[in-house]
C-alpha cells in the first residue's frame, strides 16, 4: 500500500505545478500520523482534477470504442466457452489466452507451480493435483515503476459440467440466446477473463498507453482454492499496487469472503452377505447419524451465524454443504465403509481451529448411545481447501477509487458486498496489497445451463478501461 501511495507522491511532484507540488510535501510530512484520513484527501484532490482535464474525454471515445466492438467480446468469449478446461485440463485454455494476449502486443510471462515453493505458504492448500505440464500465463503491459500498478485477474479452469443431460444447451457451445450467453464457465469466468482483455486492448487499439504496469493473469485451479495458479503467481513476484479478480459478482464490489474448509467423514461397518445380512453392520446406515447431525448443524449455522457482507453478497452468511456420500460396493454386501466429503464456510470472527473442534465434536456426539459407533468411532479428516476468510477494509483507498470510477461508468452506486464463497482476491491481503472482486452477472454457477449476460459484460469491461486510466494513469502525447 504504501510503495502504491510513495507513487502518487512522485507523479504529483513531478508532473504538476506549483500548488499541487506544495501539497505535495505537506501530505509527506504528514503522511505517517494521518495515512488513511490524508490519502483520502489526496487522491480526490489530486486525482479528480486530473482526471477531469486528462482523461474524460479519453474515458468517452474508450466507452465508444467498447460499445461499438462489443461483438469481438462476445466472440472471444464464445470461443473460450467451446474449449473445455475442467480443473486440471487448462493447457488448451491457456495457450488460448497466450494468443488473446499476443494480438495486443503484450509481454507473454507463464508461472509453472512447483508445490516445493508454495507449500509452507500460510494460505497454502493442496488440490491433490499434480503440477507437472501445467502452466499461468500472464499478459503484461510494462508500464513505468513510478505509476501505480494494476492486476486484473481470472480463472480458466472451471467444473465439470456432469451429469451433462440435466442441460438443455450444449455446455460447450456458447450458445447466444437473446442476452444470455450459455456454457461451462461462460460466467465462472470465461466472461472475466476476456473482459480483462478487451478493457486493455481497447485501449492500446486507440493508442491510450497506461502509465503503470498492468498485468492480465489467467490462472489455473480456482475452483480447487488457487495455491496453484493465483498464489504461485504472486510468489513469482507478479504483485501490483492494485488488484482486481473478475468473478461474476453482479457489478457488485466484493470486499470478503468467508473462510472454507472440506473435512470428510469416514464410517466403517461389518460385510457380510446379503442373504445373512443380519450379521454384518451396513456403513451407511450408521452414517446417517453423523449425516443428520451435521445437517441440523448447517440449519442452525445457516439461522445463528451473520455477517452482513456475506448476507448481503449471498442471500445467507454461512453454509455447509454435505457434498458427496460414498458406501459399499456390491448391491449383494452389507457395505462396509461409508464416506461423507463436506465444505464448510464461516465468517471473519470465526478460525480454523473454532471451526474443527465445532465438527469434530458434532461428530463425537452422533456417535453417543450407539454401540457399533461407540465401539468404532467415526474419523474426521481435513484435506483439499483450507483458507481463513478474507475481510478487506471498504474505506481503504484503492476499494474507494475503484468504486468511485465504476460509479462514474455505470451511472448509480456500486454495492459493496461480501460473499460466503471464496476467490483470489484473498491471496492480496498475505502481500500487503489491496484487492476486490468485481465482474458481470451470471446465472446457474455450477449447475446446468449456466449463463452470462451479455450487457453485463459489456459493463465490466468499460468499468475496468476507465479503472486502468484512472489508477495507473496513462501516457500524455
Amino acid at each position: 500500500m504504501i510503495k502504491g501511495h510513495l507513487k502518487f507522491f512522485h507523479r504529483a511532484f513531478f508532473h504538476t505545478g506549483k500548488t499541487r507540488k506544495i501539497l505535495t510535501i505537506f501530505c509527506i510530512m504528514i503522511y505517517n500520523v494521518y495515512e488513511y484520513m490524508f490519502f483520502d484527501f489526496y487522491y480526490i484532490y489530486f486525482n479528480a482534477g486530473r482526471s477531469s482535464k486528462v482523461s474524460t474525454d479519453t474515458k468517452k471515445k474508450v466507452q465508444d470504442y467498447i460499445e461499438e466492438n462489443k461483438d469481438e467480446l462476445v466472440e472471444a468469449i464464445v470461443k473460450a466457452v467451446q474449449i473445455p478446461s475442467v480443473i486440471g485440463d487448462e493447457n488448451a485454455m491457456a495457450e488460448y489466452m497466450r494468443k488473446k494476449y499476443e494480438e495486443i502486443g503484450l509481454k507473454v510471462a507463464e508461472v509453472h507451480p512447483e508445490y516445493e515453493k508454495i507449500q509452507n505458504h500460510p494460505a497454502f492448500s493442496s488440490s491433490d493435483l499434480p503440477f507437472e505440464g501445467r502452466k499461468n500465463i500472464i499478459g503484461i503491459w510494462e508500464g513505468n515503476d513510478d505509476a501505480p500498478s494494476l492486476t486484473l485477474n481470472g480463472h480458466m479452469d472451471v467444473v465439470s459440467p456432469e451429469p451433462v443431460e440435466n442441460w438443455t444447451k450444449d455446455p460447450w457451445g456458447g450458445e447466444i440466446v437473446g442476452n444470455k450467453l450459455y456454457g461451462r464457465g461462460s460466467g465462472d469466468m470465461k466472461a472475466g477473463l476476456m473482459a480483462n482483455w478487451f478493457a486493455l486492448k481497447a485501449l492500446l487499439d486507440l493508442g491510450i498507453k497506461p502509465k503503470g504496469k498492468v498485468l492480465l493473469q489467467s490462472v489455473i485451479e480456482e475452483e480447487a482454492g488457487g495455491a496453484g495458479g493465483t498464489l504461485s503467481c504472486l510468489e513469482a513476484g507478479y504483485t501490483t499496487d492494485g488488484f482486481i479478480a473478475t468473478e461474476p459478482h453482479a457489478l457488485r464490489l466484493t470486499v470478503a469472503h468467508a473462510g472454507v474448509m472440506y473435512f470428510r467423514v469416514r464410517v466403517l461397518g461389518k460385510t457380510a452377505h446379503a442373504g445373512m445380512a443380519h450379521l454384518g453392520v451396513n456403513a451407511i446406515s450408521k452414517m446417517y447419524k453423523v449425516y443428520n447431525a451435521l445437517e441440523e448443524l448447517a440449519e442452525k449455522r445457516a439461522k445463528e451465524v451473520y455477517f452482513e457482507l456475506f448476507h448481503k453478497g449471498s442471500g445467507q452468511s454461512v453454509h455447509m454443504n454435505l457434498g458427496t456420500l460414498k458406501g459399499g460396493d456390491w448391491a449383494s454386501n452389507v457395505p462396509g465403509e461409508a464416506v461423507l466429503e463436506c465444505r464448510i464456510g464461516f465468517i471473519p470472527s470465526e478460525t480454523r481451529a473454532e471451526i474443527k473442534e465445532l465438527i469434530e465434536k458434532t461428530v463425537q456426539e452422533a456417535a453417543k448411545g450407539d454401540e457399533w459407533l461407540e465401539e468404532n468411532p467415526p474419523e474426521v479428516e481435513w484435506y483439499g481447501w483450507t483458507t481463513e476468510a478474507w475481510n478487506q477494509a471498504p474505506d481503504d483507498p484503492y476499494v474507494q477509487a475503484f468504486k468511485k470510477t465504476a460509479e462514474d461508468v455505470l451511472g448509480k452506486e456500486v454495492e459493496i458486498a461480501g460473499r460466503a464463497a471464496g476467490n483470489d482476491a484473498r491471496f492480496t491481503q498475505y502481500y500487503g496489497k489491496p484487492g476486490l472482486v468485481f465482474g458481470p452477472r451470471c446465472s446457474n454457477m455450477h449447475g446446468p445451463d449456466e449463463y452470462v449476460e451479455i450487457d453485463s459484460v459489456i459493463e465490466t469491461a468499460k468499468v475496468f478501461a476507465a479503472h486502468i486510466i484512472d489508477w495507473c494513469g496513462i501516457e500524455e502525447e
